[in-house]
C-alpha cells in the first residue's frame, strides 16, 4: 500500500489480483475504485511522485501503469523470465526501479 504524496488517497494491491484506490480522512478509509488487469497476486503498488499515475507489479510478471484520473491501464511492461516484488520511484527524476 502507498499514500498519495498530496491527496487524501491510499492505493493497495492484494492476492485478489486487484489494485484498489481508497479515500481517507483522520478516522477511516473507504474504497473509491478498483483497477483490474493483473492475472496474479499484486505484490507492490504506489503513486508516482510527479505524474498522475499509479504503478503496480504482480506475480504475473508484469508492471502496469494506470492513469489515476481515468482509472485505466496505459502501459504494461512484461519480462517472461523475471518476476518483480518491490517498486521504487525516484522522487525527482522520472525513474522506476523494480
Amino acid at each position: 500500500a502507498s499514500f498519495h504524496p498530496s491527496l487524501p488517497l491510499i492505493v493497495s494491491g492484494a492476492d485478489d489480483r486487484q489494485v484498489k484506490l481508497w479515500r481517507m480522512n483522520d478516522t477511516k478509509a473507504w474504497e473509491v475504485d478498483t483497477l483490474r488487469g493483473h492475472s496474479n497476486n499484486v505484490s507492490c503498488v504506489m503513486f508516482h511522485a510527479k505524474q498522475d499515475v499509479i504503478i503496480s507489479n504482480s506475480e504475473d510478471k508484469s508492471i502496469r501503469v494506470w492513469d489515476m484520473s481515468k482509472r485505466t491501464g496505459v502501459q504494461t511492461f512484461r519480462r517472461e523470465n523475471d518476476r518483480f516484488w518491490i517498486l521504487a520511484i525516484h522522487p525527482e527524476v522520472n525513474l522506476l526501479a523494480a
